[in-house]
């Protein structure tokens, strides 16, 4: 009988997976977005374009999915925000936190040219929604109606308009550089949307 091992296709595939999402998320920090090409990101992971087209239809698609493969959870628990009882505390830290990641260009680049992609391709947008914003919302809206059963936001507040205050001038001012994020900053929208929305 022979003792040869069949070469384990999963795992090989999987390890080009990732170098294809390593490669894309470096040549966008290194050339920027608009160099960015489906052939630059072969190149770089020593795969074929083929290999490429297999997984993803666009160079907006490999984009995205490298952009969460930054954010993929090690054990595989779904998204929740932290619940310490004390809804200004965990914003700030949360809010703290989103002002930290776009300021760190492995992060920024990619969701600034996923942004790029988004306007312009609206399947890219429908998975966008689906797959990361939806599912974040869902996690800030849960935390949100924690702190309106502890009575620290009004009951009757609209969870949707919390957050479009709390996020809107932070995603306006990263868009258009408009301005420093800052932790302060950060502080000052948390302050800002809790006045106007406690009981």
């Amino acid at each position: 009988m022979s003792t040869t091992e069949k070469p384990d296709r999963s795992r090989r595939s999987e390890r080009s997976r990732q170098a294809i999402l390593a490669a894309t998320r470096a040549l966008i920090s290194e050339v920027g977005y608009a160099k960015v090409s489906i052939e630059a990101i072969a190149a770089r992971a020593c795969v074929g374009k083929q290999t490429i087209y297999r997984w993803w239809p666009s160079k907006g698609a490999v984009i995205f999915d490298s952009f969460l493969a930054l954010g993929e959870d090690a054990d595989g628990q779904g998204i929740a925000l932290p619940d310490t009882g004390d809804i200004e505390a965990d914003l700030k830290l949360v809010l703290r936190a989103t002002v930290a990641e776009f300021a760190d260009p492995d992060f920024e680049r990619p969701i600034r040219a996923l942004q790029t992609e988004i306007v312009n391709d609206p399947d890219l947008a429908a998975q966008y929604r689906e797959r990361l914003a939806g599912p974040m919302n869902d996690a800030k809206k849960a935390r949100l109606r924690s702190a309106q059963r502890a009575g620290q936001l009004a009951a009757d507040a609209d969870l949707d308009l919390v957050l479009e205050v709390l996020y809107g001038p932070l995603l306006q001012r990263w868009l258009h550089r408009t301005g420093p994020l800052t932790p302060e900053y950060a502080d000052s929208l948390v302050e800002l949307t809790l006045r106007a929305f406690r009981p």
